[in-house]
Parts: structure tokens; sequence; C-alpha cells
């Protein structure tokens, strides 16, 4: 160890942006490992390194007594006085105990340990340099994929792109550049690991916020963003200035804002919508296209429920193929909806005294949380089933 051993901290430095005082650590580390397992040695083993001559010495720490009982731990007095006469009982000596050859099986237990450290530093350095770009939007290369991952190349470092980050309607091929949210930075016992993601609401958030320039500077406010990756976005915005109008800032001239947005996402659906401080406004907003006639707030503030009454005709449309559209919204604006058509509102009223009937007529709503698990309903049954009813009723009427 002495030139060379220097030109390759440096190296290590310069290729892997690891500092040589944490090799020298590492090497450190492994030396008394090797030592004490090796050579039977005590705990009081300590490394010297001479960074002048890149030299390593092995030194066993002893403390000064008047009777020794482990040689290994302990130098007599009398000993210690012929080393240097200043010392008493309770000084601790150091000496050097580098043995002249290793041997085969104490430099491989040093590489082991070293190699450890290595890796333990180049993945605390991996982590330092990517966790400034978690939660932003990064270009990748696709390196190749397996049952489980995408493996997308970002600089010098390859991340992973789980299944349920992967848009449905793409398809990843080697050598692809990509855009991709830094959703995790971390490490597990492989290294460090980075997760990307194509389907998480932020990458809408930081797409829109590189094509318009009112949202990157606070102008125009991204309040809530509800999304089904590759089929359908609902995005709530609002604007800071009174005389800027947030949806159509977003969309931007003849739609090449929302548009290049829409591109980028290969194509899926995005509906901007004002976001308003009155929840009746914000949920009918959210609706959109769909009328609404009204939005009726239960009595349980934390349950955070709303009746919304739409026009018959509409009510395929509140609801969306597959119940999406009333799911999207509910998501977008925290509430649990239930749906009802204008007719059988009135029938209820019609009937307050008639609780049987209103237990039926309440079977017909579509109820729909504001979580990932609402169920989807097919909306062309729900208006079936709306009508139907309602004919049974006025005939018996």
């Amino acid at each position: 160890m002495s030139k060379e051993m220097l030109e390759a901290f440096a190296t290590l430095e310069n290729t892997k942006g690891i500092k040589q005082d944490v090799i020298v650590d590492a090497i450190k580390a492994a030396l008394v490992a090797a030592y004490k397992k090796n050579y039977n040695q005590a705990q009081n083993v300590e490394v010297d390194f001479d960074e002048r001559k890149g030299n390593f010495k092995v030194m066993a720490v002893k403390t000064v007594v008047d009777e020794v009982q482990d040689d290994r731990l302990e130098v007599n007095l009398k000993d210690a006085l012929t080393i240097n006469r200043a010392y008493e009982v309770g000084d601790e000596i150091r000496f050097e105990v580098t043995p002249k050859n290793f041997g085969r099986i104490a430099a491989q237990t040093a590489k082991q340990v070293i190699m450890q450290r290595l890796r333990e530093a180049e993945r605390n350095h991996i982590i330092d340099e990517y966790s400034q770009y978690e939660d932003e939007l990064v270009t990748g290369t696709v390196e190749r994929r397996d049952n489980r991952f995408v493996y997308v190349k970002i600089g010098n470092v390859e991340a992973v792109m789980p299944h349920r980050d992967q848009m449905p309607n793409e398809v990843y091929n080697p050598q692809d550049q990509i855009r991709v949210l830094v959703t995790h930075v971390g490490s597990d016992s492989k290294g460090a690991q980075i997760t990307v993601s194509r389907t998480a609401p932020d990458m809408v958030k930081r797409l829109f916020e590189q094509e318009v320039p009112e949202i990157y500077d606070g102008t125009v406010e991204i309040v809530s963003i509800a999304r089904e990756a590759g089929d359908r976005t609902k995005m709530a915005v609002k604007s800071n200035d009174p005389n800027i109008d947030p949806v159509g800032t977003c969309v931007g001239q003849k739609g090449a804002r929302v548009q290049n947005v829409v591109n980028e996402l290969g194509g899926e659906n995005i509906d901007i919508v004002k976001y308003e401080e009155d929840p009746s406004d914000f949920i009918a907003n959210a609706l959109n296209p769909a009328e609404v006639i009204a939005v009726q707030f239960g009595d349980d503030e934390e349950e955070k429920s709303a009746l919304v009454i739409v026009p018959d005709y509409q009510l395929s449309l509140a609801i969306g193929k597959k119940g999406q559209n009333v799911r999207l919204a509910a998501r977008l604006t925290g509430y649990k909806i239930d749906i009802r058509p204008e007719s059988e509102v009135e029938f209820v009223d019609e009937k307050t005294n008639d609780t049987a009937d209103a237990a039926d007529s309440s079977e017909t709503s579509e109820n729909v949380e504001s979580t990932d698990d609402a169920a989807d309903v097919e909306s062309s049954d729900d208006t079936t089933t709306v009508e139907d009813s309602s004919k049974e009723d006025k005939t018996e009427e």
C-alpha cells in the first residue's frame, strides 16, 4: 500500500463520487475485522493510516496496570516505564501489531468488508444526489422490462417503474425515451432504489406546470386532481388573479396547452374544471359535462355526502361510462356523491309519508365513495332502472 493505493483512492472518488475519507474508513474496518477473526485478537485493535505514504498499521491499545490479568489488553507499569518514564497506571499505550503476512483469508475478509462499505457509500451517494428529484419530472431511457418492472436509465442510475405505475395504453420498448415522475428515492438490501411512475396524479400536475407559465408562477393554482391513468383525468383549478380565467389559461389558445399534455399521456382525456369555494358549485363543475339542477348536503358534516339532482336525460352522462364521471368527481371534490334523476326526486317528495316507496326509490341512486375502491356501475343499467321504476309507480297511482 503506497502511491498506487492513493491513486486508487483518487480514481474511486472521481468515478464513483466516494470521498477518500469514506474509503479509508472502509479499509480500516476491514483490517480490524480481518485481524480479529484470523488472529484471535481482542477488541482493543485500531488501524492507523499514513496519508503521505499510503500505508496502514494495525495497533493494539493496552492499558497500563500494576498487575497484568490479560496481556492482550494490559501492559505492566514496569514495562511501560521502559518505553517512556512518564507513563502512569491507567494510561493507554499503542503497540504496532501489523502481521508481516496477513494471509489469503485475511485479505479475502478485508476485501469483502471493503466492498460492502463501498456499496453502502455509493448507495448513499446516489440517494443524496437523486433525492432532490423526488416528485419531479425527469427524462429517461427504457433499458429492459420483466414481469414486475420496466427499468429506466436516469443519468447514471437505473430506476424501476412497477406495473401499477405503467400506463395501460403504452408499450415500453428498449431505447424508448420517456418522461417519468420520480416518486421515491430510497434503498433496499440490494442498494439504492429509485421508483418512477407515469400514472401518478402529480405527473399531470408537473406537465401542466411546464406547459402553463401561470401555474408555474402561482397565478393559477391546481387545487386537486383525480386520475384514472390512460383513460381520463379531472383537474380543478383556481385563479389568484381575478382578471385571469384559470380554465382558459390551462386550455390555451385553440387548446394548444392541454393538447400537449394529452399527447404526452398517449391521448388521455383531461377535463379541466373551475374550483369554487362553495361546495355545491364545485361539485356541479366537477360533474361536467353533465348539467346539475341542485346539490343538497347531508346532515353529517364528517361524512361529507351530497345528493345531486340532474335532468333525467342527463343521468347517464352524469354517471359516465362504468360510473367513471361521478367516481372521478367524487375523488376530485372529496364528497360522497349520490346522483338522482329529477323525476325520481319529484316522486319522493310526493310520497313523503310512504317509507317503503322512499326506500325502493333510494335503490336507484348511485352512491360513489371518494376513494379508489368505489364500485364501477354501468350507466346504461342505471338509466333503465330509474325509468322502469318511475313508470310502474305512476301506473299504480
